[in-house]
């Protein structure tokens, strides 16, 4: 017999039914329980009742996959089913971390999807988002990271997922001990794998198009897609690409990543790379606090993908852009002045003297120049710099940017699919002006969530124009595989003639290599990807 169409009134009354059939008293529960659009999704293992909130279908902490503890540094397995409707109303807990949101909990692999409507039979684009915080912190949960906006501008679907970090996501661990540790070292990047595999199963359930799923993410999470864009069993889960300030250029060498692994387990003072499977989880945290020895700067231990012939058999995007990605449509970009956000709250580098400016340069930029060099370099440029603003932008253009030239340089040999853009927008008169176009500025412009907490955008005209613009080409882009839309200039795709760049402003224009002079002084040297050896 064939069932009827779930309605929301339907949804309603079987909700209710299931609580009051564990006794569960309505009139105690939260507010969502006794309003009639509750929302009620099937998933593969159960019901979950969600949320509405402005006329937004919202559903947090959906399980992809089960408590990861007992598989510590193995793939994942599916989520354990449940029986009635569990609730979706509450974002699940993050990953182990040492961060803001740690300690974590290792039963963390959760899912958030804010949706126009349930299984209406609309394919509507979905825009999966990976947060930054390297591939050490951060989750899903962030109130920047809010789909409601994106989801009422543009009829689509957004999911934000939680995934393991640090050393329970990319430890590599393979050469140190037995079998079941041959995927440890990615197994961060098979967690995302696994969550985009439940996005295309679910999609029509949630409103969605399950052959049109966007990539998008910010710092730590674009490096995450770079790297999952060279990953045979990610082909085919996502149809484009869109990386703020994150890029993967080269993974972690094996032997490099089995070092680190070893500094682990001497810091631990454990023969076995076995033993770290059965630790404490706060103990294996605590020996994130090791320094990194391929690091010139002060930094923990680096973690990330790992090159390891089995998950990643290839770097991302060196010697050439993943081939099994070339027809991915792609944007990649950056903000002009992404060290301000790591380097700008101390005083002291907005008042530098030209005497003191090589020192803090020698410690601050990764690429092997002298400082006089890159000085005089800048000098030539831009003679109005000040040396903070030398400090800042060499430090910047030596850093982040430059993987992003390196992926663009890639993919345009490749002649895939490219655009670049560059945030030069700033909120001039707000209380971050001396941290200008900073990483992770772009964040609340794409979401459209100008006034969400964290955000320091502010709400003026100007800044309310740029998130427009911002959040409608992202929109473009996962519609039609295109980011121009009617407010925007002609946005040409990246070639390697004309290195044509969108820069986002007040008034958002084309150019052709802007920043041309620093990416050829910058060509002096070899671009090494931190962590690859």
């Amino acid at each position: 017999m064939t069932q009827p169409p779930f309605n929301p009134d339907r949804r309603h009354f079987l909700h209710q039914a299931s609580l009051l059939s564990a006794g569960i008293a309505l009139a105690s529960g939260p507010a969502w329980a006794i309003t009639r659009s509750a929302p009620i999704a099937r998933t593969r293992s159960g019901r979950i009742a969600g949320q509405t909130e402005n006329d937004i279908h919202v559903f947090r902490g959906i399980p992809y996959g089960a408590d990861t503890t007992p598989r510590r540094f193995q793939s994942a397995l599916q989520e354990l089913p449940w029986r009635g409707i569990r609730d979706a109303l509450e974002y699940g807990t993050a990953a182990p971390q040492t961060g803001n949101e740690g300690p974590g909990s290792e039963d963390c692999l959760r899912l958030n999807v804010w949706t126009p409507a349930l299984g209406d039979g609309r394919k509507r684009p979905i825009l999966f988002y990976i947060h930054g915080g390297a591939y050490n912190n951060g989750s899903g949960s962030d109130p920047l990271y809010d789909g409601g906006n994106l989801c009422r501008r543009g009829d689509v679907v957004v999911i934000t997922v939680n995934h393991r970090l640090n050393l329970f996501g990319y430890l590599y661990l393979a050469q140190l001990g037995s079998e079941v540790l041959a995927d440890s070292g990615n197994v961060g990047q098979l967690d995302l794998i696994q969550a985009l595999q439940w996005v295309q199963q679910h999609a029509a359930e949630f409103g969605g198009d399950a052959n049109n799923i966007t990539v998008f993410g910010q710092s730590g999470g674009g490096a995450k897609i770079a790297t999952l864009m060279a990953m045979p069993a990610a082909k085919g889960l996502f149809h484009r690409a869109w990386t703020m300030s994150g890029q993967q250029v080269t993974a972690a060498g094996p032997r490099a990543a089995s070092q680190r692994a070893q500094r682990v387990l001497d810091h631990l003072k454990l023969g076995s790379a076995d033993a770290l499977r059965h630790l404490p989880m706060e103990k294996l945290l605590d020996a994130m606090k090791l320094r990194d020895p391929s690091r010139v700067e002060n930094s923990s231990l680096y973690v990330g993908p790992v090159l390891d012939a089995r998950n990643l058999p290839v770097h991302p995007f060196w010697p050439q852009a993943p081939l099994q990605s070339a027809h991915i449509p792609m944007v990649i970009g950056n903000t002009h002045d992404e060290t301000r956000a790591f380097l700008g709250n101390d005083p002291g580098n907005h008042a530098l003297s030209w005497d003191e400016l090589p020192a803090k340069l020698e410690a601050q930029q990764y690429v092997d120049l002298l400082p006089s060099v890159v000085i005089a370099g800048y000098r030539r440029l831009y003679p109005h710099y000040t040396p903070s603003e030398v400090f800042f932008a060499a430090t910047t253009a030596g850093r982040s940017w430059r993987g992003a030239v390196e992926e663009l340089e890639a993919r345009a040999r490749q002649a895939a699919p490219t655009w670049a853009y560059q945030l030069d927008w700033y909120d001039r008169g707000g209380e971050a002006a001396h941290l200008r176009a900073f990483h992770t500025l772009d964040i609340p412009l794409v979401f459209h969530n100008l006034q969400q907490a964290g955000s320091r955008t502010g709400n003026g005209v100007e800044a309310q124009r740029v998130a427009d613009t911002m959040s409608d080409a992202l929109l473009a882009f996962a519609r039609h595989g295109d980011p121009n839309h009617a407010n925007l200039p002609d946005w040409a795709k990246y070639a390697l003639d004309r290195r044509q760049t969108l820069q986002f402003d007040a008034q958002s224009h084309a150019s052709d290599d802007p920043r041309g002079g620093e990416r050829q002084l910058y060509q002096q040297a070899p671009f090494i990807q931190r962590g690859t050896f």
